[in-house]
């Protein structure tokens, strides 16, 4: 038997491929779309993105002094808003895709809060930090496109100080069928054809749209996050549950 027959698998969209090959694929969507990324997550969200992320911010409440990490924080977005909320606060930008933190350094340029953002091109499932130096770790919108979930997870643990905090944005699922069905339909049918229209690429939301459906339910994922080590774990529905927030300390 080849190393191939013993590879591990995972789902890259709809599609079953190898481990090894997932971070490439999805460094490849990312990149076609990060000159698109933020008009994008407007059109398909209809501007609610920006609701869920100050929800994120309210309950996360940012604290003056603290070192974020914002994994897979691609054009910002996050930090740029932990920031603002607590002055003399530092943020790491890390994401696997350098176009999309040249997007984000662009953004950063026209404010007042490029000093305290450092870009960092990296993995989720291999940080290039020591443990404990972090406060707060964030992922939004970034965890379901990871390769080894777990992996993630516990790399966070490890980067956070005592006391330290996770919390992650991501999309979910609504605990009513028929309205899960009506969200589909507008997903696989509608969300693919803005791509195609808006960024020129139909078949990397097409991914994105398979990607959140197979992203596990609430429940699911905050006992992967309590499996990593995470103590207080809780999540809150956004939206009917179409997004979730989850939190969990490192104690």
């Amino acid at each position: 038997m080849t190393d191939d027959n013993l590879a591990k698998t995972t789902h890259f969209g709809a599609r079953e491929v190898r481990e090894d090959q997932k971070a490439g694929l999805v460094h490849d969507v990312f990149t076609n779309v990060a000159s698109k990324y933020d008009v994008m997550n407007d059109v398909m969200s209809v501007g609610i993105h920006r609701l869920w992320k100050e929800a994120m911010m309210d309950w996360l409440a940012p604290r003056p002094g603290q070192r974020l990490l914002d994994v897979a924080g691609g054009t910002g977005d996050i930090s740029f808003r932990f920031l603002k909320r607590a002055k003399g606060s530092e943020a790491v930008v890390l994401d696997m895709t350098e176009s999309m933190l040249v997007e984000g350094r662009k953004r950063a340029e026209a404010t007042d809060l490029s000093e305290s953002l450092d870009w960092v091109a990296g993995d989720a499932m291999a940080l290039p930090f020591e443990s404990n130096s972090f406060d707060v770790y964030t992922i939004s919108f970034g965890i379901r496109n990871v390769t080894r979930i777990p992996d993630a997870l516990s790399e966070a643990y490890r980067v956070l100080r005592p006391g330290g905090r996770l919390m992650v944005l991501e999309f979910s699922q609504l605990p009513v069928d028929g309205m899960q069905k009506l969200y589909d339909l507008y997903s696989f049918n509608v969300i693919p054809r803005m791509g195609k229209l808006i960024a020129n690429d139909y078949d990397s939301y097409q991914y994105l749209v398979e990607s959140i459906r197979n992203f596990p339910n609430q429940e699911t994922f905050a006992d992967k996050i309590s499996t990593a080590g995470f103590e207080q774990v809780k999540y809150r529905n956004l939206s009917m549950g179409i997004a979730a927030l989850h939190s969990g300390w490192k104690l």
